[in-house]
C-alpha cells in the first residue's frame, strides 16, 4: 500500500514515515500543500495522511480540491487542532478520520488499515479465500492454519490482491501502490513475484489468473 504523509513538521514526518515503512506501507512525503496538491493530480495513492497547518495551501485546501476531483481514497487528518469546528470543517470536506497530536502510533495504524480496508469493502482483519487466510494486523497470511513463508514484498502484493479478489487489478495499479519516490518496479518484476507467490499458493485452494495485457485477479480455483 502507498501512502502520502503531508506533514511539516521534518522530525514527526520521519518519525512516522520510518514506522509506517516499518509496517509495510510504501511512503511518500511532502512538507508543502501545493506540492501535496501537484503529487495528488499525478500520482495513485491506496490512502493520505494530511496535516492541516501547511505552508502554501492549507489541508483544507488540498482536501477540498481533492474531493473535487473525484478522488475517493481514504484521507485521515493528522492535525495539532482539536477544535470541534475544525474536525467538523474536515469531515464535511470529505475526510476520514481525524486524529490530533500528540497521537498513540499504535492507534494511528490501526485506523489506517481500518480506513484502507473499508475503503475496499472490507470490516474485519482477516480475510478468507477457500484455504488462504491474511491477516491485515499481524501482516501474515496462512494456508488451513499453517503459516506461508512470504517476503515483505510478496506479502504487500497478495495483500492488494486479496483486498480486491474477484476484481481485475492492473499492473500499474500494483506497481504504482508498491513502490515509492525512488523505487523502481519493472513489468517483469511484477510478473516474477506473481510466478513465486503462484507455487506458494498451490494448496490453498486459489488462483492468481493473469489477465493478458492489463493485470492480474485472485480467485477461488475452485470457480465459486
Amino acid at each position: 500500500m502507498r501512502l502520502l504523509l503531508v506533514e511539516d513538521d521534518e522530525p514527526l514526518a520521519h518519525t512516522l514515515a520510518a514506522a509506517l515503512r516499518q509496517g509495510g506501507y510504501a511512503v511518500d512525503w511532502i512538507a508543502n500543500g501545493n506540492e501535496a496538491d501537484n503529487a495528488l493530480l499525478t500520482q495513485s495513492y491506496d490512502a493520505l495522511i494530511l496535516d492541516l497547518n501547511l505552508p502554501g495551501r492549507d489541508g483544507f485546501q488540498v482536501l477540498r480540491r481533492l474531493r473535487a476531483r473525484g478522488n475517493t481514497f481514504p484521507v485521515m487528518i493528522l492535525s495539532a487542532r482539536d477544535a470541534t469546528e475544525d474536525r467538523v470543517s474536515s469531515l464535511d470536506l470529505g475526510a476520514d478520520d481525524y486524529i490530533t497530536k500528540p497521537f498513540d502510533l499504535p492507534e494511528l495504524e490501526a485506523r489506517l488499515r481500518a480506513l484502507i480496508r473499508r475503503s475496499h469493502g472490507r470490516s474485519g482483519s482477516k480475510i478468507e479465500i477457500e484455504q488462504l487466510e491474511l491477516d491485515t494486523v499481524g501482516r501474515r497470511a496462512s494456508i488451513s492454519s499453517v503459516p506461508l513463508e512470504l517476503t515483505a514484498r510478496e506479502y504487500a502484493l497478495l495483500e492488494l490482491l486479496v483486498l480486491q479478489a474477484g476484481q481485475a487489478v492492473p499492473k500499474t495499479q500494483l506497481i504504482a501502490s508498491l513502490c515509492e519516490w525512488g523505487d523502481e518496479m519493472s513489468s517483469n518484476a511484477i510478473d516474477i513475484q506473481i510466478h513465486r507467490l503462484r507455487r506458494k499458493l498451490e494448496e490453498s485452494g486459489t488462483t492468481i489468473r493473469t489477465l493478458r495485457g492489463f493485470g492480474y485477479l485472485i480467485e477461488s480455483a475452485h470457480g465459486e
